[in-house]
């Protein structure tokens, strides 16, 4: 997984986009670092921060603190992005919460990893050029959960 995350952010980063190009990045709105996490069902889904330019099953985390402003990029399977943040969530929750996501947009689970503490979660849609979805969620510093997500539309 480890692999295929680091091949899709360097494919992400090699696109002809000219947020890519020129080292622009998407905004997006600011999160109040130590909001409470929540699990996720509704109210998680309710209060997931939109990202500019995202596909809604890829919205930020409830209570997430964003590391930077997301990469964004097109490619052959559409436009896509990587974005990475920390919350106070457990790796297991945070899969949770985006496998709930992918299935509602009707994205198929293709890949799930455990792996120590660390989570991997993968879905697609059907096709070569579908919309696809990747979170990586491990431990992190100070009892937070780092989370890498990546995501593409779709062509």
């Amino acid at each position: 997984m480890a692999i295929g995350v680091l091949a899709f952010s360097i494919g992400l980063a090699a696109c002809d986009s000219p947020a890519a190009s020129q080292g622009e990045a998407a905004a997006i709105p600011s999160v109040e670092a130590g909001a409470e996490a929540a699990t996720a069902d509704s109210a998680a889904e309710a209060s997931a921060v939109v990202i500019h330019g995202a596909p809604t099953f890829a919205a930020l985390y409830p209570g997430a603190q964003a590391d930077g402003a997301p990469i964004a990029a097109n490619g052959p399977s559409g436009p896509g992005g990587l974005i990475t943040f920390s919350t106070d969530a457990d790796p297991e929750t945070i899969v949770a919460f985006y496998r709930q996501r992918a299935e509602k947009a009707g994205l198929a689970s293709i890949m799930a990893m455990n792996q120590g503490e660390a989570r991997a979660y993968g879905a697609a849609a059907s096709g070569d050029r579908g919309a696809s979805l990747q979170v990586v969620a491990s431990p992190g510093e100070d009892g937070l959960t780092s989370v890498q997500l990546s995501w593409s539309a779709g062509a």
